[in-house]
């Protein structure tokens, strides 16, 4: 039996793994991740098959490549010191990046190239594959682009309304949380119906509209920060007030600062990011409870326009860390959905149920568990298979 898999994902201060058996079936060995890379509230977590937590500490991680030491060391101590391969999560492929390959010196210079597209993930992204080369020089590494599942999505959605010069030089709409999109189609399959929308719904979020299981519309643009509002994201604002920061002075640090960590949830209730909290002191604090509906207004909002552009909707599916556990968040969205067939059933939802909507009801409403990990090593054991990119 081969060695198996080593899924990374790593976030501007954060480096998630996974290592996945892929033989006779698909086997999730570990999980765990590294938080607050570079702060002194560092924390290290591992859990096992059966979803124990085997390893729980602190710790200071100045960067990702102590990150990186830190994720090997506690596999280690877990008897996994072996793998076939490396499987990367890569926020942005650019232009002409899409198909999983893997990481060359050649395509190594393509990513650096790529930098200015996702300044926040990218750098942290290239440093964990040197780190990995440098730890594990004949390891293969294989870099799975999130952009790439959207690459259908025909240009009268992809194109802004910019001059066409912009266009050359790769500005347009990407969308993002692919690898996401991509496993939750695998597993609905033609349960999706003709007309579809998946909402991934998390700290970063965004929603795809689906015609025959093929993507036609996202709401994330050119970058992560587009869309609608989350965690500590803006979403979409009005380009005027962006000239009106500068104009008053805001630098550029500035403004990165407040559209991708001092906004969203945060910036409305200013309390948390967190919708778990926002929901349990939405009560009392009204702050906590315009937030809340904000960002479900705004979701409601994207569905109907997506709904138009498909025609009309079979099927809603939410996924993602509040997508799947957030019963409040998704009634709130569907409320306000009934001319679209929409009718969910309190109950089923409350429980979590793959199917929440009533029976009777026009538009299915399912909520799907993601696994975007799996997809990272579905694609990586293929490439080391010798298979062609699907």
């Amino acid at each position: 039996m081969k060695e198996p898999i080593l899924c990374v994902n790593a976030g501007s201060s954060s480096l998630k793994f996974a290592v996945y058996r892929m033989s006779e079936r698909e086997e999730r060995l570990f999980a765990g991740e590294v938080e607050s890379i570079g702060s002194e509230g560092g924390k290290l977590w591992l859990r096992g098959a059966d979803g124990l937590l085997l390893s729980d500490r602190r710790g200071r991680f100045r960067n990702h490549q102590e990150a990186s030491a830190a994720m090997f060391a506690v596999l280690g101590e877990h008897g996994q010191t072996a793998f076939a391969a490396a499987g990367h999560r890569i926020v942005h492929g650019g232009p002409s990046l899409y198909n999983p390959q893997i990481v060359d010196a050649g395509l190594r210079r393509r990513l650096q190239e790529l930098v200015p597209f996702a300044p926040l993930h990218l750098p942290s992204e290239i440093a964990v594959i040197d780190e990995l080369s440098r730890r594990s020089p004949s390891l293969p590494q294989i870099v799975c682009f999130d952009t790439a599942f959207h690459r259908p999505i025909p240009e009268v959605a992809r194109r802004m309304p910019l001059p066409r010069s912009l266009w050359n030089q790769g500005v347009m709409r990407y969308g993002f949380h692919g690898l996401s999109y991509e496993f939750v189609v695998s597993r609905m399959g033609h349960r999706l119906g003709s007309r579809a929308i998946i909402a991934h719904l998390g700290n970063g979020a965004s929603m795809v509209a689906l015609k025959d299981g093929a993507p036609v519309d996202t709401s994330m643009g050119l970058t992560p920060a587009g869309g609608f509002m989350m965690g500590t994201r803006s979403g979409d604002l009005d380009p005027g007030i962006i000239l009106y920061l500068l104009r008053l002075g805001w630098t550029l640090e500035a403004l990165e600062d407040l559209l991708d960590h001092k906004s969203g949830l945060l910036g409305v209730s200013a309390l948390t990011a967190d919708m778990k909290a926002l929901l349990e002191k939405r009560d009392p604090d009204p702050n906590a409870a315009q937030a809340v509906a904000m960002f479900c207004y705004q979701i409601r909002k994207f569905a109907g326009a997506f709904a138009a552009v498909l025609g009309g909707l079979d099927t809603l599916v939410f996924t993602g860390g509040i997508g799947e556990r957030a019963a409040p968040v998704r009634s709130e969205i569907c409320r306000g959905l009934e001319h679209l067939g929409i009718k969910l059933d309190d109950d089923r939802n409350l429980r979590h149920e793959e199917v929440v909507s009533r029976n009777d009801s026009g538009c299915i409403v399912r909520v799907v568990g993601t696994d975007e990990d799996l997809m990272i090593a579905r694609h990586t054991n293929r490439i080391i298979c010798g298979e062609a990119p699907s």
